[in-house]
């Protein structure tokens, strides 16, 4: 029997994943899919090998703490991999994971198809990762319309544009709600909630007087509800945990505004047009990362448009709670700004439908079934 390995390291990947998933179901219902995931992915009827949160870690200190596990879980999909012989694996993000297990099996003797969906930001920092991404990886699925020339340029592996599920899964909403609730988003792992959760908390306690604000709501994943839900229910105010995919829907076709700590998600915000603010706290390590970026923003939206779409209010503390604050009163406020905002967003998501005019949108289930027996 033909069968795929998936892997998805934290929630946007996961989301990713079920959407190949369902694809790859509908066209050969007979294909064995196994590997790792989220909710997403179990609900499309992945049985995951291991909880994706052992992987979710963003920063050096998060890296440091779990690095017997990441190890331990290397091995083990490497191992698993070359027991079971999928004629495909499939890496979604999980960038430094991904290629420390591709480089193992590629030493190991696995000769079959490896693909990277979701393309490292080599175009930002680390060009002279591009050319050894070629030595491991038969192909590179990019969700940004400008990625694939600039892999091109700089000698890393074959890649093809493959659009976003966020812009089948999240239409553009109709028009701007008069009122709703703030989405506070403080990233999937466990580290980066830790870092904003508080400044989210306090800030949505400045922005709650707001005529507009009906009041707020994060999207969390299902394994870590139950600790923001303990720790939301200290604020002074009420929040709303969401885990669902309807009430992700919901939320979005809802909210007024979002606060989002930088991530896939403020895409998804964009396509869906929910007007936003993008935040990062960061570790001292990735602050001397980012500063060595060549490119001038860090959110997606705004490198996709190329010019300043959403607030970026980066490497935020507890100290600068204030200027986030002043920044979300001045959007949610003042209806020019919003409407400016969701305008930028109709030619991101124009752009996005259709790529590149030297990457057109390709179908990434068509390019993974190219790479399986018929």
């Amino acid at each position: 029997m033909t069968s795929v390995f998936i892997l998805a390291g934290e929630a946007s990947g996961d989301r990713i994943g079920a959407n190949l998933m369902a694809g790859l179901k509908s066209r050969r219902p007979e294909l064995a899919i196994f590997g790792v995931g989220g909710d997403a992915m179990e609900g499309e009827g992945l049985t995951s090998l291991f909880p994706m949160d052992d992987l979710a870690v963003m920063g050096y200190r998060d890296v440091i703490v779990r690095l017997p596990l990441l190890l331990w879980r290397a091995r083990q999909v490497a191992s698993t991999i070359l027991r079971q012989r999928p004629a495909a694996v499939v890496f979604i993000d999980a960038q430094v994971f991904s290629k420390v297990v591709a480089q193992s099996l590629r030493r190991r003797g696995y000769r079959d198809s490896i693909i990277l969906y979701v393309a490292p930001a080599v175009w930002a920092w680390g060009a002279v990762r591009a050319k050894k991404l070629a030595a491991v990886f038969n192909e590179v699925l990019s969700v940004l319309p400008f990625e694939p020339e600039a892999m091109r340029r700089l000698g890393g592996p074959e890649t093809a544009y493959v659009g976003h599920p966020a812009l089948e899964q999240y239409p553009m909403r109709a028009s701007q709600p008069a009122s709703g609730p703030v989405l506070l988003l403080p990233g999937s792992r466990s580290g980066e909630i830790a870092r904003h959760l508080p400044m989210l908390g306090a800030a949505a306690a400045q922005l709650a007087d707001l005529p507009s604000v009906t009041g707020f709501a994060i999207l969390s994943t299902r394994s870590q509800a139950a600790r923001i839900s303990s720790v939301v229910s200290r604020w002074p105010l009420s929040v709303s945990v969401l885990v669902t995919r309807e009430e992700r829907h919901a939320a979005l076709h809802e909210a007024v505004a979002a606060i989002a700590a930088s991530g896939t998600v403020t895409l998804e915000l964009a396509l869906a047009g929910v007007p936003q603010v993008l935040t990062y706290v960061a570790e001292g390590a990735q602050v001397r990362m980012f500063e060595k970026a060549t490119t001038q923003f860090i959110g997606l939206p705004n490198i996709i448009a190329d010019r300043q779409v959403i607030p970026e209010v980066l490497f935020a503390h507890k100290g600068e709670t204030d200027k986030l604050v002043g920044i979300a009163r001045s959007l949610i406020g003042n209806p020019e700004a919003l409407a400016k905002q969701v305008a930028s967003f109709r030619e991101i998501r124009a752009v996005m439908e259709i790529g590149a005019p030297e990457a057109p949108l390709q179908d990434p289930v068509e390019k993974i079934l190219g790479y399986l027996p018929t």
